[in-house]
């Protein structure tokens, strides 16, 4: 039994440099950190932190790491010893919200803020680093743009190196595809290109990075189905192959990428609801699209069905596995672990994160029970506890 709806559903298969720093520990001992939303009755205090045992699947309650105003995506450093988070709180007009850099103590996981920058355009919503640490790219989603940063040595933000605002609209949805919204970004694995995901413009947007200076140049977008509404990303480690979850018609989506040229083209669509049927459905959305350690199953999280779609990866095409929901409310980002042998999965309706076991050999998951309590959680990450 894959939770409560197993015998349909999906499995998505990604990775990206985002993995570099979730390395498997030896001692089976992780931080757990988690992103959130701020503020009102149900708000958080910011940044929240606990230990994980991969060898017993054992979470200690979470204290929090650092009081920051809507954290809601988190990203840790190749190193290991810086972590980011985007603000989703308002900033001044024209400079958008907030990009902070904090030193993580290896002794207690609690973090120390370095630096703060601002995103340079509305609704910040995404952050990722490259392979190397040296860059880190910024997701608008009310301005419709991006932004990438120069990353120091220490781990600290430097100026913001380039800034692009998007252009136009998808027509498929006007409701929700009226002007351009990117989701997320992140780098090719060869250090080479950033693709930003927009939602408004059914596209994912191709810029090549000059590594010296920081600097993007736009490159042939890649163009998604009309009424997608692309929402995440995830790169294989070969630059190969990238999987994107359409966020407004439930569907995930195999593209073919040249790792030399950047230039990208969709090869298989599938939903990621169950029994076949097709989107869009009022009040569904996915969320978040993540590859399994092991390469071989890739999983999505539907909103409103309020489930984890799961799918094998042969290498050539994606076939669907079936779909988890215990405990599930409003999946919003989830983690699987380096082990390969859970899953975290961000309530943010429910007020906590809950853990999933893998069957590693069929990709099924099966709850375990664990429920830590997060107010208003969206993100997930790991790292190692040595």
């Amino acid at each position: 039994m894959f939770g409560k709806m197993w015998s349909f559903g999906i499995l998505i298969m990604t990775m990206s440099s985002a993995f570099a720093a979730e390395k498997p520990a030896q001692n089976g001992k992780y931080y757990v950190y988690y992103g959130t939303y701020t503020g009102g009755k149900n708000g958080s205090q910011g940044i929240y932190v606990s230990a994980f045992d991969a060898k017993t699947g054992k979470v200690s309650p979470p204290a929090i790491a650092a009081a920051v105003g809507s954290p809601s995506f988190l990203e840790i450093a190749p190193s290991g010893q810086t972590l980011y988070a985007i603000g989703e709180a308002a900033g001044k007009k024209g400079e958008g919200g907030g990009v902070h850099a904090f030193r993580i103590d290896p002794n207690t996981g609690k973090l120390t803020k370095l630096n703060s920058s601002t995103s340079g355009g509305a609704g910040p919503c995404h952050i990722s680093t490259d392979a190397a640490g040296q860059f880190a790219i910024v997701a608008n989603y009310s301005g419709g743009s991006c932004a990438a940063f120069q990353l120091k040595p220490d781990g600290s933000i430097a100026a913001r190196s380039d800034f692009h605002q998007h252009q136009g609209s998808s027509k498929a949805d006007p409701a929700r595809q009226e002007k351009p919204h990117a989701h997320c970004g992140f780098f090719s694995p060869n250090g080479q290109f950033a693709y930003v995901v927009d939602l408004g413009l059914d596209q994912v947007l191709v810029y090549q990075l000059n590594r010296d200076t920081g600097k993007l140049t736009p490159r042939p977008p890649i163009t998604m189905p009309p009424g997608t509404g692309p929402r995440h990303i995830h790169i294989t480690p070969d630059g190969k192959t990238a999987f994107v979850c359409g966020e407004l018609d439930m569907t995930v989506h195999v593209v073919k990428l040249d790792p030399r040229s950047g230039a990208g083209q969709v090869v298989q669509s599938l939903t990621t609801l169950p029994n076949g049927q097709k989107g869009p459905v009022k009040g569904y959305s996915t969320a978040e699209v993540r590859i399994h350690p092991s390469g071989q199953f890739v999983y999505v999280s539907n909103r409103g069905h309020d489930t984890i779609a799961g799918f094998r990866w042969d290498g050539q095409k994606l076939s669907p596995i079936g779909h988890a929901g215990d405990g599930v409310k409003t999946p919003r980002n989830f983690r699987i672990d380096p082990t390969g042998q859970w899953m975290f999965v961000a309530n943010q309706d429910g007020g906590d994160v809950v853990v999933f076991k893998i069957d590693t050999t069929t990709g099924r998951l099966t709850p375990t029970g664990t429920r830590v309590e997060v107010p208003r959680c969206v993100c997930v990450k790991f790292l190692a506890k040595e």
